[in-house]
């Protein structure tokens, strides 16, 4: 397809955990963008506008006739429509891989009470350790392929205030009138699956853990383009199919 991919990583991890599967798709002939949002915390609340900021600074390098496909990963699927909304680019699909999702109206809490209750025990001055410093290192070590991986990961971990899950992110009207589908890798993701099933999207499995994208990036570069190979630039009456 001639639209550009548009690869966006969770603020909660850094564009490494994208470069891989871009590799695999520029390798197959297509154009790729991967947006840092690297200090999007740094900001004082609310964080979003800094997303749609930088993430629209780096589809702005591209010609200004490419349609995208926006590309969302974890906790950046919650991003989806105000940057889908706020492109300067046409945007003819949103796929969501092992990521959670925007409400269909009004606005994304970006964290449950349960995991904000979770998330303050963490912190320290209002601030967060890095992602993967959350867990026992029993659950976070499978998720990567080899040390070295994990290393570069975790490189580019930030540490986010606990604010930044606190804040709500607002869902414009009609962001999803283009296609949209979503990749699941796994639990703990099947619920959100299947409520994008619900809404009539396409969704796919690839199994694996969280960051599979690390693990089996050809695999997962080869999946998106097919499930973003069917979509077309949206027209005025186009909504959402599978």
């Amino acid at each position: 397809m001639d639209a550009a991919f548009v690869l966006v990583h969770s603020p909660s991890v850094g564009p490494g955990t994208w470069r891989p599967v871009a590799e695999e798709l520029r390798a197959g002939g297509a154009t790729v963008v991967v947006p840092s949002l690297a200090g999007v915390g740094a900001a004082d609340p609310p964080f979003w506008p800094r997303v749609v900021e930088l993430v629209g600074a780096a589809v702005a390098g591209l010609p200004a006739d490419r349609s995208v496909v926006l590309v969302a990963h974890s906790n950046a699927g919650l991003f989806v429509p105000v940057v889908a909304t706020a492109a300067a680019r046409p945007v003819v699909g949103c796929l969501f891989v092992d990521a959670a999702l925007p409400a269909r109206q009004g606005s994304t809490a970006v964290a449950t009470a349960e995991d904000i209750a979770f998330l303050r025990e963490k912190a320290v001055d209002g601030v967060l350790p890095p992602w993967t410093a959350w867990f026992d290192d029993a659950e976070v070590a499978p998720m990567f392929p080899d040390p070295a991986t994990r290393a570069s990961v975790e490189a580019e971990q930030p540490r986010l205030p606990l604010s930044y899950y606190e804040q709500r992110i607002p869902v414009p009207e009609g962001w999803d009138a283009q296609p949209c589908g979503y990749l699941l890798f796994g639990p703990p993701y099947e619920r959100v699956a299947n409520e994008a099933a619900a809404r009539g999207w396409a969704v796919e499995r690839i199994p694996g853990l969280h960051l599979h994208q690390i693990v089996d990036p050809a695999g997962v570069a080869a999946r998106i383009a097919g499930m973003a190979r069917t979509w077309s630039p949206p027209s005025p009456s186009a909504g959402v199919r599978a």
